[in-house]
């Protein structure tokens, strides 16, 4: 007859298992290949950091921050990387493309006519999305964002203030979500 474990015994057991669980994924993670359209324009890229992006308790998309060496979080700006989004839900691009405009507005104040520009660029660019399909933005200094959906090109939009505001949306000290901000960026240094 086998006795029960110790209650201190069956806590560090669930400690470890607990560990062990949230350490894999860091170490899948750090060997994991960037998708076609980033390997292929930003030769040497690697994972900064993923996160989970949820609202109100609903999953919306997984993200992953693609970086080359020299990145510079305080001046991301600065330098070429890609944003990719996982989505795990449906999303209509209008409303995606209006949501975005609304967090680069935190950025600081945006000209109406200017406003007007981005969201029209935005809607053309931004395609309603279904769970399952991968978005990805490509921010190269100097220039804008470039953007596919599944790995096919979208139209990009070829202004670098824009495509500054766009990204800070998740990677600006000025965000609205801090959390998801460090976890993109926890494989970067400061």
């Amino acid at each position: 007859m086998s006795r029960p474990l110790p209650r201190r015994a069956f806590l560090a057991l669930n400690v470890a298992g607990w560990a062990c669980a949230l350490w894999q994924p860091a170490l899948a993670q750090s060997t994991l290949a960037p998708p076609e359209e980033v390997g292929n324009t930003l030769p040497g890229a690697r994972m900064a950091g993923s996160a989970r992006m949820r609202f109100l308790g609903l999953s919306i998309y997984d993200a992953r921050l693609w970086v080359t060496a020299g990145f510079k979080p305080a001046a991301y700006w600065q330098h070429p990387f890609a944003l990719e989004l996982s989505y795990l839900r449906s999303l209509n691009g209008s409303a995606i493309a209006q949501r975005s405009l609304d967090e680069m507005r935190r950025g600081g104040p945006i000209e109406p006519d200017t406003a007007n520009q981005w969201l029209g660029a935005m809607r053309g660019a931004f395609a309603d999305v279904k769970a399952g399909d991968r978005f990805t933005g490509m921010h190269t200094p100097g220039q804008g964002a470039t953007f596919w959906l599944n790995g096919q090109p979208r139209p990009p939009i070829p202004d670098a203030a824009f495509s500054r505001l766009f990204f800070g949306i998740w990677l600006a000290d000025h965000t609205s979500e801090p959390r998801l901000r460090a976890d993109l960026l926890s494989g970067v240094a400061p």
